[in-house]
């Protein structure tokens, strides 16, 4: 799994026996600074160049595999071993389903690459199928929260902070819902990069030593997403640098910790409104991501919803849950079972997801 903050790739060896997930172990590896720039370079549409997509698609297929590979040797495990790898992708660009516009949702990291490198079969291209039948084709981790951690007694909010926050509505009658709330870790760590040099603000350090700006968090707040109705989803193309910019044109006064307290209040209220949106209240939150670890983000959190944990409390630990979904979404194509859920994307019906890449 490599997200939207683009720091690293993070891949975990579980198991899945009476649809349980057992623990083997896990290996990430930093995103060479290079490639990040890339990437990045890819996320916005005046940057387009099909020379640097499909270089930038070989490289990141070399790493996927590279990751692979060095959590095989450190676990002792061969080849033969793993029934599948699951692979994300990098997602480069995402147009959800709008009037007058063409959906679609680009993730590269070659699959074929890792296949070969690995000799190990491979799923991949796991959005485009849901999106084929309507649908958002994200989030997609729903579907494994539900698996994994819906409570026959507690109605459970799972909440996903990495660059890009969503939801899982997890009540205790087994239904599921779920959707993107909008920037997560996102716009803070730009803002960090900016005035700190730092890839991000560590616990929210920084944040901590400002102070909200009313006037200009309602106004983050008032752009048209937060509005909108599930189902939905959103990343770079919407938020990003550009954004930030234009946002901030009239508030050019603010001191910089104010901008970064500001952009975490963001996060915050913009989640925990959609939770308090949600058809019956929320008794428990747990929360994944690298957002799990800014202490800042999670003592708000934790002001405006009951019961805040991470997902540690629930058998995983908050920075492996998402590699954790999609092997759990790679087990769910090669078993031909479904593997998103129409009630979060929007789909016409729920449909076996992924590509299948033999080595």
């Amino acid at each position: 799994m490599s997200g939207t903050s683009i720091d690293g790739v993070d891949a975990v060896a579980v198991n899945f026996e009476d649809n349980q997930l057992s623990w083997v172990g896990s290996h990430s590896q930093p995103i060479p600074e290079d490639l990040k720039q890339d990437i990045l370079r890819l996320c916005y549409p005046h940057e387009d160049s099909v020379q640097l997509l499909a270089e930038t698609d070989h490289r990141l297929g070399k790493l996927y595999a590279a990751t692979s590979l060095a959590l095989l040797d450190k676990l002792e495990l061969q080849p033969s071993q793993i029934a599948a790898i699951g692979c994300h992708g990098q997602t480069v660009r995402h147009r959800a389903p709008t009037e007058g516009s063409i959906p679609f949702s680009l993730q590269i990291g070659d699959a074929n690459i890792l296949a070969a490198d690995t000799g190990i079969a491979v799923v991949a291209d796991f959005r485009r199928k849901d999106m084929a039948l309507g649908g958002q084709g994200a989030p997609l981790v729903p579907a494994f929260h539900r698996q994994i951690f819906a409570s026959a007694d507690k109605h459970r909010a799972i909440v996903n902070i990495g660059g890009i926050a969503n939801i899982t509505s997890l009540p205790t009658d087994n239904s599921c819902t779920g959707f993107d709330t909008g920037p997560g870790n996102l716009l803070m760590d730009l803002w960090s990069q900016t005035y700190l040099g730092t890839a991000y603000d560590h616990n929210g350090d920084w944040a901590s030593s400002g102070s909200v700006h009313r006037e200009l968090l309602q106004q983050l707040k008032c752009d048209d997403f937060f509005a909108q109705p599930a189902p939905k989803s959103t990343g770079r193309e919407l938020f990003n640098r550009d954004w930030l910019n234009t946002q901030l044109i009239d508030y050019t006064d603010i001191a910089p910790e104010d901008i970064q307290a500001t952009l975490l209040a963001l996060t915050v209220e913009t989640i925990c409104e959609a939770i308090d949106g949600l058809k019956n209240p929320v008794q428990e939150a747990y929360v994944c991501g690298g957002g799990a670890f800014n202490k800042a983000l999670m003592a708000g959190l934790a002001e405006l919803l009951p019961e805040v944990a991470t997902t540690e409390a629930l058998g995983i630990a908050p920075n492996w849950v998402e590699a954790c979904a999609f092997a759990w979404l790679a087990k769910q194509r090669t078993a031909h079972k479904t593997g998103n859920l129409a009630a979060v994307t929007g789909a016409a019906r729920e449909t076996v997801l992924g590509a299948v890449y033999l080595p």
